[in-house]
């Protein structure tokens, strides 16, 4: 990856909020080393690797917030393996502390922005991808912060295979007629809504988040948008 894509999103925001109890900072010095996705390294030719139990596929979620969506899936399918980024250390605290209650061996985790593992991952070795309320930097001078931006669609694009899903979840209306705009332009994505109900309602088996719920509360309608890989065309390879 290129040094333009290295800093099209740099990390903005705070890493740390309340003060960790003893038990969640001592899981930051003996689970996290053990889950944590090593990209000094070269990635394996087959994700699969990196799990401990056998997985017949792998997804990523960015920026899972306390864990509750990935952990749920992680559970509900555990030949699924999933890739889970968090930069905040509160909601990682949260997410390792379930991963430990509940077993889970078909976790991993990368402690950091998602840029550089995105460009760690090989091509055409995720199934899925998650975005889920990501923040919407709601202000027009921070809209260069946001996830969603036309350099980093190519790059989920490369690591998705073809017929994979981007799903992306936000209660702000702005940025999801942005996120809409971005990927309808995108030769490499096809929105799959066939009707309104299809993005206002939750596709199956998702699972709510707190920000989800306090959303609800506070009578913020929720879109749910999901993109399809489209197959590779005969100009795929030059686009990246």
């Amino acid at each position: 990856m290129g040094s333009a894509l290295r800093n099209a999103r740099a990390f903005f925001g705070r890493r740390k909020g309340h003060k960790l109890r003893p038990r969640q900072a001592g899981l930051f010095e003996t689970l996290l080393p053990r889950l944590a996705i090593d990209i000094a390294r070269p990635a394996p030719a087959e994700l699969s690797a990196l799990f401990a139990e056998p997985v017949r596929s792998v997804a990523l979620e960015i920026g899972f917030g306390g864990g509750e969506a990935m952990l749920a899936q992680a559970k509900a399918n555990p030949q699924i393996g999933f890739l889970g980024v968090e930069p905040f250390v509160n909601g990682m605290a949260k997410a390792l502390a379930a991963i430990q209650a509940e077993g889970l061996r078909n976790v991993r985790l990368h402690f950091d922005d998602a840029v550089s593992l995105i460009a760690w991952l090989p091509d055409a070795s995720l199934v899925r991808i998650d975005l889920i309320h990501p923040d919407p930097w709601p202000k027009r001078r921070h809209w260069k912060r946001r996830f969603v931006q036309d350099e980093m669609i190519e790059q989920l694009a490369r690591i998705l295979r073809p017929g994979g899903e981007l799903r992306f979840v936000t209660d702000v209306a702005d940025y999801a007629a942005w996120t809409l705009q971005h990927l309808i332009r995108s030769s490499h994505f096809d929105w799959t809504a066939q009707c309104a109900d299809d993005w206002r309602n939750p596709w199956p088996g998702f699972t709510a988040t707190r920000y989800h719920a306090k959303a609800a509360r506070e009578r913020r309608s929720s879109c749910f948008f999901v993109f399809r890989r489209r197959r590779a065309g005969p100009n795929f390879s030059e686009s990246f």
